[in-house]
């Protein structure tokens, strides 16, 4: 029986940005903005969730979007989020996502999933340190909402 996984590709950061450091969500969400919303295969018209890979300064040590949803929504599961947080062998991960509305404010799904993913990887030890709502500048403030600030993990 011959099974795909599919393939993993880690790039280094060394080749292509700067080490970044990501103590804060601010940093975090200019990341976003700056290397996973320019890339080619991104599509701000719909849901996308990304694992930031961090190593044990919490500085990212890569990326990968995990999944590609809706509108308004995104289905994640823990298999998909840590597979690569294994495989590039980070200490922890932030979990990020866009509001393609521009308001950033986590709705009840991503409350859910958020707090399911902070249980998964209490199991495979990987923390998850933050999930970022990132949205439109003009629609909200910060255009950003970190559930760790909001009190929501």
């Amino acid at each position: 029986m011959k099974t795909n996984y599919g393939e993993f590709k880690i790039v280094s950061l060394r080749e292509t940005a700067p080490s970044f450091l990501a103590d804060q969500p601010s940093l975090v969400s200019d990341y976003f903005r700056k290397h996973v919303a320019t890339a080619d295969h991104y599509d701000p018209d719909v849901e996308q969730m990304v694992v930031i890979l961090m190593n044990a300064r919490h500085r990212i040590i890569g990326h990968h979007i995990a999944f590609k949803g809706t509108l308004d929504q995104v289905l994640a599961h823990p298999r998909e989020i840590f597979r690569p947080a294994i495989v590039g062998n980070a200490k922890a991960i932030i979990i990020a996502h866009n509001h393609p509305t521009g308001d950033p404010t986590p709705s009840e799904p991503d409350i859910r999933v958020t707090r399911s993913l902070v249980s998964a990887g209490k199991v495979v030890m990987i923390n998850v340190l933050d999930h970022i709502v990132v949205g439109d500048t003009s629609a909200h403030d910060r255009g950003y909402c970190s559930m760790r600030e909001s009190g929501l993990m």
